[in-house]
């Protein structure tokens, strides 16, 4: 005789509705100094409700009747102590505005051209040349993207003189646009700050840019290199150090990378990865510590940080190779690359976390730390929402390996990571610059409030992982005047997994 099938359990996850749960914790926590004081309010509030009229004439007269020497103490203390508070604060830091490079339509390298370039270059092997497709096949980049006039050239000329041309197009463009976005004279900047990490010459490219502007002779001018892409972040937290020890100052800030002299003509795979992902960009960025900005600034900088984690040379062959059906090679990161990148990330989120993070998030992330140490070390370790602490993320365009790994990690949308994934397909991996034609793509499409908080997230060699937050001042208005100004219309568009070419 055949038996019943017994009736499955409801899920718990449906018939509970843990999302509600979590959000009625969230508020509890969240909340949790007003519901403390509302008993004390309300036990106040009914105390002086019993009170006669009597009791609180008596209340009035003893209070009149304390010394008067203790009255002016008390205040001498306490503008004694505001006073010591308004000059130990750090200046507030604003941006108010940057500016990113546009690539003239001369410059564009579609996919055909690309690979019929990379067919004529007799230092390629076959072996090399289908590698370098089937990278760009995968690499989520578009057909807009475009290189500096030197590769566009068979074999490409990689000259010291078509470097420092493409850095003169691509700075001084960034720099006169944002000059005439902010009206800002060029004797008017007290605070330089340039990156660039493969490409240093002599004299430097801060040089090029006083050479080139005119700048004040005591100007304060750095140049950094040698930082990867994350060294963006790496100036911008300069910056704010040199703000604060210069008060009433500006500070302009210059990230790029000089894709010219860096095309590898070679056959080793792990270094024929960056000539189809990285492409020519420039940001440039205006950054000051005067109060009176506040009204006209698009940005206040609230935190910044920096973690490295040493890599050794094997972590740095960042593709390797299998075989697949075809007999070709596939592409994927390295372990040891995403290992490190872990815990560079993992590094950055803990020392974030507490600056950003609501309490509800910090309690958790807390609770499950101390159970891995005290109880079961296996145990998972949790992710804190970050969702709940920002309105937008710019995670660095460095190919959509990484876009994806961090949109896994950190449990992100499509939509948090839409424009990081369409800033890689429209200009391709522009190195430090990425992070602002992020931002970019978020103002041009309408999504800038004020009050929202932007989370850029820079990876780089070393391996680094830097980070910023910064707070809205106003709402960006569109249309906006940027790189994204004459295709945002055509963004967000769907990005295949396989190009086949």
């Amino acid at each position: 005789m055949a038996t019943s099938a017994q009736p499955s359990l409801p899920e718990f996850s449906s018939s509970v509705k843990l999302k509600y749960v979590k959000l009625g914790y969230q508020y509890l926590v969240n909340n949790f100094i007003t519901f403390l004081l509302i008993p004390v309010i309300a036990t106040i509030i009914l105390q002086l409700l019993k009170t006669g009229p009597e009791d609180l004439h008596a209340l009035w007269k003893m209070t009149l009747q304390l010394e008067l020497l203790h009255v002016i103490s008390t205040l001498f203390l306490a503008i004694i102590a505001c006073t010591i508070y308004f000059m130990s604060r750090p200046y507030p830091v604003y941006l108010i505005d940057y500016s990113c490079y546009k690539p003239p339509k001369t410059c564009r390298v579609p996919f055909a051209t690309f690979m019929e370039h990379t067919h004529h270059i007799s230092s390629f092997d076959e072996k090399s040349v289908q590698f370098q497709m089937r990278i760009l096949e995968r690499s989520g980049l578009g057909e807009e993207t475009c290189l500096p006039p030197a590769n566009h050239y068979i074999p490409p000329r990689a000259t010291m003189e078509a470097s420092r041309a493409e850095a003169r197009l691509v700075m001084f463009s960034a720099i006169d646009d944002l000059l005439k976005k902010t009206g800002l004279k060029p004797k008017d900047i007290d605070i330089l700050v340039v990156n660039c990490s493969l490409f240093s010459p002599t004299p430097s490219l801060s040089a090029m840019i006083i050479n080139k502007y005119k700048l004040r002779s005591n100007i304060r001018s750095f140049n950094l290199s040698g930082m990867g892409c994350s060294a963006g972040l790496i100036s911008v937290d300069l910056a704010r150090d040199l703000l604060q020890a210069h008060p009433n100052s500006n500070a302009l800030v210059i990230s790029t990378e000089i894709i010219t002299p860096n095309f590898y003509t070679g056959n080793q795979r792990s270094m024929l990865l960056p000539n189809c992902l990285f492409r020519m960009g420039a940001a440039a960025l205006l950054l000051s510590n005067r109060s009176r900005d506040a009204r006209r600034a698009k940005y206040r900088l609230l935190h910044t940080v920096r973690t490295h984690r040493g890599a050794d040379d094997k972590a740095y062959h960042c593709v390797y190779e299998e075989e697949d059906k075809d007999g070709l090679s596939g592409i994927s990161l390295s372990k040891d690359l995403m290992a490190i990148a872990g815990e560079a990330l993992k590094s950055n989120i803990t020392t974030m976390g507490p600056l950003v993070l609501p309490a509800s998030e910090q309690l958790l992330f807390l609770f499950t730390l101390i159970g891995r140490k005290l109880i079961n070390p296996k145990w998972k370790p949790y992710i804190p929402d970050f969702k709940q602490a920002f309105d937008h993320f710019c995670i660095h365009a460095g190919g959509r390996a990484v876009i994806d790994e961090l949109q896994k990690n950190l449990h992100l949308s499509a939509e948090h990571v839409e424009a990081s994934r369409m800033a890689l397909h429209r200009f391709g991996n522009t190195s430090s610059s990425s992070l602002w034609y992020e931002l970019s793509y978020i103002e041009a499409k309408g999504r800038m409030r004020r009050g929202d908080r932007v989370w850029q997230i820079g990876f780089g060699s070393g391996f680094k992982c830097n980070s910023a937050v910064w707070k809205c001042m106003r709402t960006v208005r569109t249309p906006t005047e940027g790189p994204w100004d004459d295709c945002i219309h055509r963004y967000p568009v769907h990005i295949p997994d396989v190009v086949k070419l």
